[in-house]
């Protein structure tokens, strides 16, 4: 059941909630002094759905703590925000500093609209290296225009008062002081609250992978960084056959549905005409040397592998059939990404 709240509160507050643990006891320690939240979670082509909560299960959390939902998608504006950002990257091409200060600019953008005043986060001092230490929390602050607004209740205590509790709008006594990477103080505060079925702490983030960041940055240097381009990303093996060429080969039978119908007329697809295998994805320059390599590369994964030629159809940019020898993995093994 939602929480009890008084029907007379007026004071809003946009909840920054991404499904995890620290985002729930925030949220609940804010409905519990009967403040109307206002969940905002965002989405993004960098979100791994395998280690992050699903949107249904934030939507479903959501209705149970009785706060209307806002998903934003905030894609394009990360795409846009990679290619160059101001405070650089993490571990891998994470801009972690940058994309807080664009999430708290765009969740700014929404108070007007929700006549909210003030946002939460579930942040914890100390908890994450590049965001979550106090001089950066409050560089973060200054950037996205929002010194003062943003209240992290599971750290209150260890970080100057907000606005809303300058203002008496939220007491600061009833919030908590925790601090770094141990994850005890929230599970005890968990229990206390009710909070349950919680998923486990994982990364959600597909650009602190390295094998992810390594292919992202190959479309980064060869100027094809847009929203297909990164959605194939997560699809099949990837073979970079010129700086204008790439192919995408499909792993399994679902891969290769997902590989036909991302491609279109002006892609080249391939697959092996009389024997089960792959769908392949060929982009950029459809030269004969590419489409040959490219079509010996598909029968190299296919079952007929082990057989001298093999013949593969295409179609969508061109329509043909041709008989290639399967290629030996020393032959192309240096253009895997």
């Amino acid at each position: 059941m939602p929480p009890n709240r008084s029907e007379e509160s007026t004071v809003t507050a946009i909840s920054l909630f991404s499904g995890g643990l620290d985002s729930r006891l925030a949220a609940k320690l804010m409905l519990q002094q009967g403040l109307n939240l206002i969940a905002l979670h965002f989405c993004s082509v960098f979100v791994s759905e395998k280690n992050a909560p699903g949107v249904s299960d934030i939507q479903s959390t959501a209705e149970e703590y009785g706060m209307p939902l806002i998903n934003l998608d905030i894609s394009d504006d990360m795409i846009e925000l990679i290619k160059e950002p101001e405070h650089g990257f993490g571990s891998g091409l994470n801009p972690c500093i940058d994309c807080r200060i664009l999430q708290l600019q765009k969740a700014k953008g929404l108070m007007n609209e929700t006549e909210a005043q003030f946002l939460v986060t579930g942040e914890v001092v100390g908890q994450r290296p590049m965001t979550q230490q106090k001089a950066m929390m409050r560089h973060i602050q200054q950037r996205a225009n929002v010194a003062g607004l943003v209240l992290r209740p599971l750290s209150a205590l260890l970080l100057d008062p907000t606005i809303p509790e300058q203002k008496g709008l939220v007491d600061r006594n009833r919030l908590c002081g925790f601090s770094g990477r141990q994850r005890t103080p929230q599970i005890e505060l968990a229990e206390k609250l009710e909070v349950h079925d919680y998923p486990a702490p994982a990364g959600g983030c597909r650009l602190t992978e390295p094998g992810y960041a390594r292919r992202l940055e190959d479309i980064m240097k060869c100027s094809r960084m847009n929203r297909k381009n990164i959605e194939l990303l997560l699809l099949g093996r990837h073979f970079r056959i010129d700086s204008d060429t790439k192919l995408i080969v499909g792993r399994d039978e679902k891969e290769n549905g997902e590989l036909k119908n991302r491609g279109s007329e002006a892609d080249l697809m391939l697959e092996c005409a009389h024997y089960p295998g792959p769908t392949s994805l060929l982009m950029g320059c459809y030269c004969e040397k590419n489409v040959q390599l490219a079509a010996s590369i598909t029968a190299r994964y296919g079952k007929a592998k082990n057989l001298d030629r093999v013949e593969i159809k295409s179609w969508g940019r061109k329509k043909l059939t041709l008989e290639v020898q399967p290629a030996k993995d020393e032959n192309f093994a240096g253009m895997m990404l």
